[in-house]
């Protein structure tokens, strides 16, 4: 896992995306080669398992344009989804997590994280 500021410093890198990658067990949602190196790099892959297993949810699944805000509390964290004009759809509390920064946003638009 790399370290908070090292991440950050390359997940500034990316900018749109060369290529995308769609997860095993959610086909039909893809993400970003950012995405794939934060969870990756962040060693988060359960990250983008929540984010897409929440997607059933009909007032996420309504929501096009989504974004996905991690802030973390010690070893605990809140997941607030947002629409995008910081109006709340849900939010989420994590008992415990490993994510390496303490605060972090995804946006999912259309169908792609």
């Amino acid at each position: 896992m790399q370290k908070p500021t090292q991440l950050l410093n390359n997940l500034a890198q990316f900018t749109g995306t060369t290529q995308w990658f769609k997860h095993p067990l959610f086909s039909k949602f893809r993400y970003t080669d950012g995405v794939r190196y934060l969870a990756i790099n962040a060693e988060c892959y359960w990250l983008l398992e929540f984010i897409f297993g929440h997607q059933s949810n009909v007032k996420i699944k309504n929501t096009p344009f989504q974004v996905w805000k991690l802030v973390k509390n010690g070893d605990k964290a809140i997941i607030t989804i947002e629409d995008g004009n910081d109006n709340v759809v849900k939010t989420f509390r994590l008992d415990y997590t490993s994510f390496p920064l303490e605060e972090y946003s995804l946006w999912m638009v259309d169908g792609v994280l």
